[in-house]
């Protein structure tokens, strides 16, 4: 489970993190990533209709979170992601693998220049 400091909420962070982050995409995942002055990561998710109804949406979400939980601990502090889910299905452990790694390659490489 994705702990409750570590959840993204409010509106206007999403709109900002969509509009101005980074894009990194998977046949069923669009992630959008930016950095912010935030002490812990956080994560919130988009889950539209298309996906299915309410409890389908749901359980999507849940299965979303518990495979951004297991890297929490290697996201670096102020990371801010929104997950964009596109199609349902199964199983996204090894999208969200993916995904976290362009992620953190990318986000690694900034911190390294900032640091120069």
């Amino acid at each position: 489970m994705l702990p409750k400091p570590n959840r993204l909420r409010a509106g206007s962070d999403f709109n900002l993190i969509t509009k101005t982050g980074a894009r990194f995409s998977a046949p069923n995942l669009v992630l959008y990533a930016n950095l912010a002055k935030t002490d812990q990561p956080k994560i919130g998710f988009i889950v539209n209709r298309s996906v299915g109804g309410s409890v389908a949406r749901h359980l999507v979400t849940r299965k979303l979170r518990h495979n951004f939980a297991a890297h929490i601990p290697s996201l670096p502090n102020g990371l801010m992601i929104v997950v964009r889910v596109l199609k349902a299905q199964n199983d996204y452990t090894t999208e969200v693998s993916q995904l976290v790694e362009k992620t953190l390659l990318k986000f690694s490489t900034q911190n390294n220049k900032a640091d120069k």
